[in-house]
């Protein structure tokens, strides 16, 4: 008995892959901060509510600033502007546009609409940094935005407004994520520390001007905690995930979140399961396969770049952590 019993824990380890479920945990934050914010925005209006979770993201990975980036790199006025950059799109204009979307539509639905960032992305790099798009890009991209128009148009004008605000939102973290890709002398968690103290602040203080003063309470301090959570810990979970099983793993797993983000938007707020929605989720998550297949098909030719790199244990190239962050395509 006591050897079977010395059998049994090994192989039940093996069983336990910890940076799969880093990343599911990952995806699992992120995709509950849409139903979470939409009942938070109850109590604040959008600037407010986004300076709030964005603070919070910082606290949750300020500790891991200290570690790592290059300080020369730092010193590079253009990897500053591109910073800075980053931080007004991605953490200024994109959570306030996505809260407003949020606002006038349900939950599950803007959990849907949230796969257009990666299509943003796509674009972007195509446009901006001549990144390779195949056949199979552009028929991923056309579904997801199918499904994006899909979705909106039952709804009257006012669904197309609340889509059009999130595909504007995505557009922001698409170039958000272009910008970062290139700003290399940062790590994702001072990126994120960045972003969240300097966007966080700005909102907080046009949210107070424009919305008036939050209420401090216990709910700015679940606003604060879940943005430490769902863009804080994320983030840094799925670091951990994707330095295992590398980017293009990683970022399949981490692609769920939407999906995720759905489901909660059901169960916590009780919102309807509408038909449209389910044909819209069966698209996009058909989209997001072909552009994830698509993208690690080919190689890609990239500018040289200074880069302060770190190691990850699979059989792909390596990989910086802000490349592992910037590939999968969430933004903070």
């Amino acid at each position: 008995m006591r050897d079977s019993g010395f059998m049994v824990r090994p192989m039940m380890r093996s069983y336990i892959n910890l940076p799969v479920i880093y990343c599911l945990v990952s995806a699992f934050l992120f995709g509950a901060s849409t139903p979470v914010a939409k009942r938070l925005l109850s109590s604040f209006g959008p600037f407010t509510l986004a300076g709030l979770l964005y603070l919070g993201a910082a606290i949750a990975t300020f500790p891991m600033a200290f570690h790592g980036g290059s300080a020369e790199l730092r010193r590079d006025p253009r990897q500053r502007r591109m910073l800075l950059m980053a931080v007004i799109f991605g953490g200024g204009v994109g959570p306030v546009l996505l809260l407003l979307g949020l606002r006038s539509a349900s939950a599950a639905s803007v959990s849907i609409w949230l796969n257009l960032e990666t299509v943003a992305t796509t674009l972007l790099a195509w446009a901006l940094f001549h990144e390779h798009l195949d056949r199979r890009t552009v028929l991923a991209v056309f579904v997801v935005l199918l499904a994006g128009v899909l979705l909106a148009a039952p709804s009257g004008p006012s669904g197309l407004v609340s889509g059009c605000l999130i595909a504007l939102a995505c557009v922001c973290w698409g170039l958000d994520n272009n910008l970062t890709a290139l700003v290399s002398g940062f790590t994702p968690a001072q990126t994120t520390v960045v972003k969240g103290v300097l966007a966080g602040a700005v909102n907080l203080v046009i949210g107070v001007f424009v919305e008036g003063s939050p209420a401090v309470g216990t709910m700015m301090l679940v606003a604060i905690v879940v943005g430490a959570l769902s863009y804080g810990a994320s983030i840094l979970l799925y670091i951990l995930g994707a330095q295992q099983l590398g980017a293009s793993r990683s970022q399949l797993l981490f692609s769920t979140s939407p999906f995720l983000g759905m489901l909660l938007s059901w169960l916590l707020l009780g919102e309807p399961i509408l038909a449209v929605q389910l044909v819209a989720a069966a698209l996009m998550l058909v989209g997001v396969i072909l552009m994830l297949s698509a993208r690690h098909a080919h190689e890609h030719t990239h500018e040289d770049i200074a880069h302060t790199h770190s190691h990850r244990h699979d059989d792909g190239p390596e990989v910086t952590f802000q490349e592992l962050i910037n590939r999968h395509g969430k933004a903070l």
